[in-house]
């Protein structure tokens, strides 16, 4: 694909939907030209009053950028019919990398007929598209761009033993509540609503204070959203697994079966089932900080060897091309 454009069409900000420009920049790198869509954009009213609907927007963009393939990141706001017609009206390739773990696996599986190729992020996902579609889809993880996600030395308010950083959920708040007698420092929307608004230092508006909040971490806390009620079933990774590791602090993450594909448990980073088990990885990385410390190296090492989007994406791009 070296030369030719590519539409990619997603969510783009500097917070949650980073990572849309993180792939862009790497399929740059790739050596493809790149125009984004931002499904975040809405028209104002003189656009909706001319008929500038999605599909008119999408449909101009496409035409525009010349484009020789169009990649959709995720893409909930297009529906099957949409981009069937688009795709076929158009002559070119549509393909999607769903980004999602099990929680939107059913709306992925209504609009994945319509692309040519369709690329998932775990193995679950895999499954349950092969049982309920008879359709095989490549597993490609998701990833992280190390020149974003470096090593940081934070310090005042971003200096802390124990971070999380992400929303509050039920499941987040009852595992850290262990933490607090480490120094814990929590992090991400909805906290002060919850009995850990004490250690609640802010949020995280944009990519920068992510990176600041994990930067200064003795030890970094992951913690998945759940599909279902058990945690150990799920194999998804966030990508917080992979942010994290790219900062190169030590990592305390929920087992989760696609964990041992990327990373090597106890050398890359620490793993926990429960909340018991968390409090004592936590307590040992604490108590021995430059052993915890070679797992960030290692961590960090791996996802610049194997896991940066520039690994995925060329991934992605030679299957298009076979």
């Amino acid at each position: 694909m070296t030369g030719r454009t590519i539409l990619v069409v997603a969510r783009f900000d500097d917070g949650q939907y980073a990572h849309a420009a993180q792939r862009c920049r790497a399929l740059e790198r790739l050596g493809c030209k790149v125009d984004a869509f931002d499904l975040l954009k809405r028209p104002g009213l003189l656009g909706r009053l001319s008929g500038s609907d999605l599909r008119t927007r999408l449909r101009k963009a496409v035409e525009l950028a010349r484009a020789d393939l169009v990649m959709v990141i995720g893409g909930s706001e297009l529906d099957r019919e949409l981009v069937e017609d688009l795709r076929k009206s158009q002559g070119i390739p549509w393909i999607n990398w769903f980004p999602d773990d099990l929680r939107t696996a059913a709306d992925a599986m209504r609009r994945m007929p319509a692309y040519d190729q369709v690329f998932v992020a775990s193995t679950e996902v895999a499954l349950r598209v092969r049982a309920a579609l008879g359709r095989t889809v490549p597993v490609v993880p998701l990833a992280a761009d190390p020149s974003v996600y470096r090593p940081l030395r934070s310090r005042d308010q971003y200096r802390a033993n124990v971070v999380f950083a992400g929303t509050a959920t039920a499941r987040r708040e009852a595992l850290l509540t262990s933490l607090v007698e480490f120094g814990l420092a929590l992090w991400g929307p909805g906290w002060r609503t919850t009995s850990l608004r004490d250690y609640c230092r802010g949020e995280v508006p944009n990519t920068m204070d992510y990176v600041r909040a994990y930067g200064g971490a003795s030890v970094a806390i992951n913690i998945h959203h759940l599909a279902s009620g058990n945690g150990a079933a799920e194999s998804h990774l966030n990508q917080r697994v992979f942010e994290v590791a790219a900062i190169g602090v030590p990592q305390v993450v929920d087992a989760r079966a696609d964990l041992e594909s990327q990373f090597e448990p106890g050398r890359d980073l620490l793993v926990f089932h429960d909340a018991d088990e968390l409090r004592r990885v936590v307590q040992s990385a604490l108590q021995d900080l430059p052993a915890a410390e070679l797992t960030g190296a290692s961590a960090r090492r791996e996802v610049l060897a194997r896991h940066t989007y520039m690994h995925r994406l060329k991934v992605i791009l030679d299957s298009v091309n076979r």
